[in-house]
Parts: structure tokens; sequence; C-alpha cells
């Protein structure tokens, strides 16, 4: 038999803590995460807060949820399961605590995969395909019993998705890793999901192997080395990240200078700017560092394919010199491993080829033939 137990202090007009709650136990450390709080309470209560004001309340087995909570905070019954994540960038984090057993429906079809362990749950029926984030299968949705709609910022522009989720009684968690200032804050969400999946420990030593990682190139000092970063769209343009974002971030805190140092408008969502050309060889032709970023392109093995879809890049000075580099596809769906990106990163700044393994994010091009 089940132990009921019951929050009485929660009662409407005596919580002293958020959301009609008692004043929490203690609240989760976060070393870089902005948009996001978990606070513990009495009983294994856990309280999650998002920089978007949503709150959700997970109550574990064998407690009962308090009354008088504010109407906006959304209960959730551990253990949390069948989850619909649309959310392409959480993938890694639950894949990472060895939770994909928690998700029984995916946002992005199997090809659209680049984490072998997500791909091969999809492959074994383990994970199926319940529509993206615009187009959900309502009724696969509802049929799997599903309690929780992970989505990603894009839902935003789909508010009427996220309504009728709702109104099917299935609780929506849009996942705001993307608004975090510093790259690492990205990383740090793992903790917020290893709080919703009971794996807190687990979350907090694999974020501390990225902050490791970061810790050990912050001493050394800037190589002033300029890098490009973008790839090049099917009609001839230049698509770069926009200055400040996270990649930009992430090659200043390897060492490097981004090559752009205002191009895109801050308030915007939208973290690319497309380029013409000559606009692009203007600001990047003497950069030292090319990365193009095969994520969203076709990946490349040489330079001259490169060169071959925009032959403005054949006269760059990295091309000249070899100092080409390109994207794993898989860089986008790995938000656990930002900062191991980063060390791979500053290993290459530094000319430390040697320290770049098979798994590292990023390769070398050959030569143009």
């Amino acid at each position: 038999m089940l132990l009921f137990i019951s929050l009485v202090s929660c009662s409407a007009g005596n919580g002293n803590g958020p959301g009609g709650l008692p004043a929490p136990e203690k609240s989760m450390q976060l070393e870089f995460a902005t948009q996001f709080s978990v606070d513990y309470f009495e009983g294994g209560v856990k309280l999650l807060s998002l920089a978007d004001g949503s709150r959700f309340l997970l109550i574990p087995e064998g407690v009962s949820a308090p009354s008088g909570l504010d109407n906006d905070i959304c209960v959730l019954y551990l253990p949390v399961k069948n989850i619909y994540l649309a959310a392409t960038s959480a993938m890694c984090l639950f894949d990472s605590l060895e939770r994909l057993d928690a998700i029984s429906l995916s946002g992005t079809q199997e090809d659209g995969w680049f984490i072998p362990n997500a791909r091969k749950a999809m492959q074994e029926g383990r994970i199926v395909y319940a529509g993206k984030y615009s187009q959900p299968d309502y009724e696969l949705i509802t049929a799997t019993q599903c309690p929780l709609a992970i989505e990603s910022m894009m839902i935003g522009h789909a508010s009427d998705i996220k309504e009728q989720l709702e109104a099917l009684g299935i609780t929506v968690l849009v996942d705001q890793s993307s608004n975090e200032p510093h790259p690492l804050g990205r990383a740090e969400w793992i903790k917020l999901y290893g709080a919703l999946l009971d794996e807190e420990e687990k979350a907090a030593e694999l974020f501390a192997e990225q902050t490791a990682y970061l810790e050990e190139v912050s001493h050394d000092e800037n190589t002033g080395k300029t890098v490009a970063f973008f790839y090049v769209s099917t009609t001839g343009r230049i698509v770069a990240r926009k200055s400040g974002d996270y990649v930009s971030k992430m090659i200043a805190l390897a060492g490097g200078k981004y090559v752009f140092d205002r191009i895109g408008d801050e308030t915007s969502k939208t973290s690319t700017v497309t380029l013409e050309p000559e606009a692009f060889y203007e600001a990047a032709h003497d950069a030292d560092i090319i990365i193009y970023n095969a994520t969203i392109a076709d990946e490349i093995t040489t330079i001259g394919e490169m060169v071959s879809m925009c032959e403005l890049l054949g006269d760059f000075k990295a091309v000249r010199e070899g100092n080409v580099w390109c994207t794993q596809k898989n860089m986008y769906q790995e938000t656990t491993a930002l900062g191991k990106m980063i060390k791979n990163l500053h290993d290459i700044f530094r000319g430390n080829y040697e320290e770049l393994t098979e798994d590292s994010y990023f390769y070398r091009l050959e030569q143009q033939n």
C-alpha cells in the first residue's frame, strides 16, 4: 500500500514560498544557466521554474499534490514517461543521462537524428515519429498517454499548437536553453532534465565534465586568430552566424576572434545572417581559419568542394594556407558537449592538432585538388 503524504502547509493563503507552496528546503545551484531554476520541498516535491514564467511541480510516487497552488502551475507525477520530444537540442541530454526510456515520441524523423542511440531507438520502435512541432500527430500523442511535450522556442511561431496540446491535457514545457547568454548555460540544462528524471547526481557529474574543459583552456592567452564560420546556400549566398550568438562566444572562449563584430539583429531569435559573397569576402578573406558549417549544409571532405560552391573563397587566406575545417553533422544536436567543443576549437586555434581525436566535433579539410 502506498503512503500518501499531503503537503498540508500548501493550502491556499498560508504558503510562504512560490506559487502557494511552503518555503523550499533548498534550491539547485547553477553556474551559468539563467533561464531556469529548481526548488526542492518536503517529500521530494520539486518546482521547475522557467524564464518565460512557466512552472512545473513534480510530485513523487506516494505523495499527493498540494492544494492552494497558483493556477498557472502545471503538476506532473513522477516518474515522467511517454514524453513527446520536439526540441531536438534536448535529445542528447536524455541520452547522456541514459534515459531515452522516458521518451516515446519524437518530433524528428529517424534520419534527422545524428545521435546514434536516438536513431537506434527509433529503428527498434522504442521511440516513434509523432509529427514535427508544427504538425504533431494528436491522435498518436493522446493514444500513448503522453503527459508532457517538450518543445523548442520554435513553438512560439505555432502558439495554436501549444494551446491544442494543452487542451488535450498535455503539459507543454518550452526549452529555453537557446536564450542562455553563456554557451555552457545551454549545457547546464542537463540539470533541469536531471531534476525531471530524478537524475540530479548524474546530471551534475556530466556538467562538471564540460566545465572542466572550459577551465582547462581559460588560463591560456587569446591566440588572436580570426575565424570565419559559415556555409554556402544552394543559391550561392553565404550564411554566417550572427555576432554574439553562442557559436561566436565559443570561438572567443576558445581563444579566437569571430570575423564579424556586428552582423544580425540582436533582438531577433534568428541565429544566422545571409550575406552576398562580395560582402562576405570583404570582411573574411583574411581570416586565419575557416570553419565550414556542415550541420546545415552537406558534409564535404576537400577544400576544392567548398570553393566549387563559391569561387570567391579560392582567394581566402585560410584556403591558400590550407587552414580550413568542417563541423561534424551532429554538432548542433550535442548540447551536452559544448565544453568539449570549446576545447576542440582551442586546439585548432593553437595548432594542437594531435589533441583532436576521432570523436572531435571538427575535422580538417583535405587540400584543394
